[in-house]
């Protein structure tokens, strides 16, 4: 009888996995059998993932507690599931979809189901990672609509700030100059200019 190994994906180091790890450990999968990564699911090129895969043979189990812990890419959950049911010969428990249990019903229906189940439940973590990602987008955009800033407030111009900048757009002093005068770089100066610019032709 093969081993059982689990495997525990948070998105980022904030995120806690106790409730994963909980739930691996009622399935009495030892300690150190369990991976844990604290990374995006945008791929696979996670350290403990390519840990535990190193250690897997034919016959072994991977339990985990959902599909989107293996991934939200719906492409790459596809390509991974096969890789590791057809290829590598391990058997995968998802445990809130009792359906994607392959260890049992192997023949042909039962496969058939787990494998529309998976297509089902990747396609879902895929999208719905893209509505995140869309409303944020359109969140950011409404932000900044509102005159809402995004990122550290800029410092104060110097003094003097509109004179020298009013010489440099005459063609009076050059950027190295006005940036000198300015004590900022000519990087700085040139931002600066252009944002202030704006402000007072609009």
């Amino acid at each position: 009888m093969g081993k059982t190994y689990g495997y525990i994906r948070v998105s980022s180091t904030d995120q806690n996995e106790l409730r994963q790890c909980l739930a691996l450990q009622e399935q009495n999968i030892p300690r150190e059998n369990i991976f844990i990564d604290k990374v995006s699911g945008k791929d696979f090129q996670r350290p403990q993932y390519c840990a535990m895969l190193k250690r897997l043979k034919a016959g072994d189990q991977i339990c985990i507690t959902s599909i989107d812990r293996l991934g939200r890419n719906y492409k790459e959950i596809q390509q991974q599931w096969h890789i590791l049911t057809k290829d590598m010969k391990v058997d995968i428990l998802v445990l809130d979809m009792p359906l994607l249990d392959t260890r049992r019903d192997k023949d042909l229906l039962g496969t058939f189901i787990a494998d529309l189940v998976l297509q089902v439940l990747s396609f879902v973590a895929q999208n719905e990672r893209e509505n995140i990602r869309r409303r944020q987008a359109e969140g950011i955009a409404a932000a900044k609509s509102s005159g809402i800033r995004f990122g550290r407030e800029p410092s104060p111009l110097p003094s003097g700030f509109s004179r020298v900048y009013a010489l440099w757009k005459e063609g009076k002093i050059n950027t190295s100059e006005a940036a000198r005068r300015c004590g900022m770089p000519r990087s700085s100066f040139r931002y600066r200019a252009a944002t202030y610019m704006r402000k007072n032709t609009t």
